[in-house]
């Protein structure tokens, strides 16, 4: 086992792939055209099971084929499993082609906008209904709450193996804190508060990658989830409310008022995103917004200076008066991983029932990867930075996306491009979010 050179090899892969060719008529003639599901296992079994992954995450075929050989020794006897690779860029165009000649993989990587109920290959019914099988099989209950939250709101249902789960929150310094007489801030006031302290004692109170403009409207959408509610994204998304309401534009505002303040330090509009972690790892800040991915950097004693023990990690903090609770953790699946649903046979689900039940265990000890599955059995030799926040996603019950999860890939980007303007007074919050409801509305 090498963990530690595993962990290094991890990659975070991006949700926010588009379709860019259509799949009219892909489905090889099938009459379950227009369901975004085949049913659970109501497929044929194919001659192997295939698995199509990306070449930037070798840890995932790494620890397929560990339970190949272990765990799920007996499934693949009955469905030998083969491996077929693609580039993370050209996902989408291969997943389309391949789909095109139905020649899809059993078990394949894809785009997000590809298997939801209203994307191609959702439309074309060969995305399978993994709760559907996992039920029937009786191992659903494998599959963390917090997992098929995420998964669900992501994709519009239960069509993603989560084999890479992140919960996002601050993550503090211990030392700092307690130094300055902090407990973990409660509210936003607090986290103000908090701030102000920690700059006055000479600290840079929170450091994040400017630069990447995804960690700025992270902690603008965070405010919003806790102000308006879990549904605020949702209600963006169906026409119920404008980001220029009152409420979401009061997420804009405290952003920048926290900017405004000197909270982020100075350059930050320019900081990367190494740069911005080892100012946090070195202690030359006391707090960061971050996802649990950022655990094989902190697991990391060359990078970690502050020492695992010093690391604590917390929610985004409540909004008094707010809609939200500090309990509803904003969430990531990794990329997603579908069943084909044409081929999702008896043996397939055998196999699918088999990596839901024993790949939280392996994942976790081989590689140090938290997933969205249940640890069956024990683990030994992680960090206690991992098995905490291991534990606190298996408490989790509800989960809210990311600010920008729901948008267009233009607004997308605009959201992240704009957020510097908004953070270094160049424009005000209700302009910030005027441009961004009108290209959400002219990108519909």
């Amino acid at each position: 086992m090498n963990t530690r050179s595993n962990r290094r090899r991890i990659a975070a892969l991006g949700l926010a792939l588009a379709a860019v060719v259509p799949l009219a008529a892909c489905a090889g003639g099938s009459g379950d055209s227009g369901s975004s599901a085949a049913g659970g296992a109501g497929g044929t079994d194919p001659d192997a099971f295939t698995i199509m992954t990306a070449n930037e995450n070798p840890v995932l075929s790494d620890e397929l084929d560990a339970l190949a050989e272990g765990a799920c020794k007996a499934e693949n006897e009955a469905l030998p499993i083969e491996h077929q690779k693609v580039a993370q860029a050209d996902v989408v165009q291969k997943v389309t082609l391949l789909a095109s000649q139905n020649a899809l993989a059993t078990h394949t990587i894809a785009g997000t906008a590809l298997i939801r109920p209203d994307g191609d290959l959702g439309k074309a019914g060969l995305v399978g209904d993994l709760k559907a099988a996992l039920e029937d099989a009786g191992t659903w209950d494998n599959v963390l709450p917090a997992a098929a939250s995420t998964v669900e709101q992501v994709y519009g249902g239960m069509f993603s193996m989560p084999y890479q789960y992140n919960i996002e929150g601050i993550f503090y310094n211990k030392q700092i804190f307690a130094d300055n007489g902090i407990e973990e801030p409660q509210t936003w006031d607090d986290l103000v508060d908090a701030a102000a302290t920690l700059q006055e004692a000479g600290i840079t109170p929170m450091t994040e990658a400017g630069a990447n403009g995804w960690p700025l409207t992270r902690i603008m959408g965070m405010y919003i989830y806790r102000n308006v509610g879990p549904d605020a994204m949702v209600d963006i998304q169906n026409g119920d409310a404008k980001l220029t309401d009152p409420e979401y534009v009061a997420g804009a505002q405290a952003l920048a008022d926290f900017a405004e303040a000197g909270y982020f330090g100075e350059g930050f509009s320019t900081r990367d995103g190494d740069t911005s972690s080892n100012m946090f790892l070195t202690g030359k800040a006391a707090m960061t917004y971050d996802g649990t991915w950022l655990l094989s950097a902190i697991n990391d004693p060359e990078r970690n200076e502050i020492g695992g023990e010093n690391v604590g990690f917390m929610p985004f903090p409540a909004v008094d008066g707010g809609k939200g609770s500090i309990d509803q953790y904003p969430a990531n699946a990794g990329a997603p991983m579908i069943v084909n649903a044409k081929q999702f046979g008896p043996k397939v689900q055998d196999w699918i029932s088999c990596i839901a039940e024993n790949y939280g265990q392996q994942a976790l000890q081989d590689a140090g990867v938290i997933s969205g599955f249940k640890v069956n059995g024990e683990v030994t030799d992680i960090s206690e930075n991992t098995a905490e926040i291991q534990e606190r996603i298996e408490g989790i019950d509800e989960t809210v996306l990311w600010f920008e999860a729901l948008f267009d890939p233009k607004s997308n980007s605009l959201a992240s491009t704009n957020v510097t303007l908004l953070t270094t007074g160049q424009m005000s919050p209700e302009d910030y979010m005027a441009d961004l409801q009108a290209s959400l509305d002219a990108n519909k």
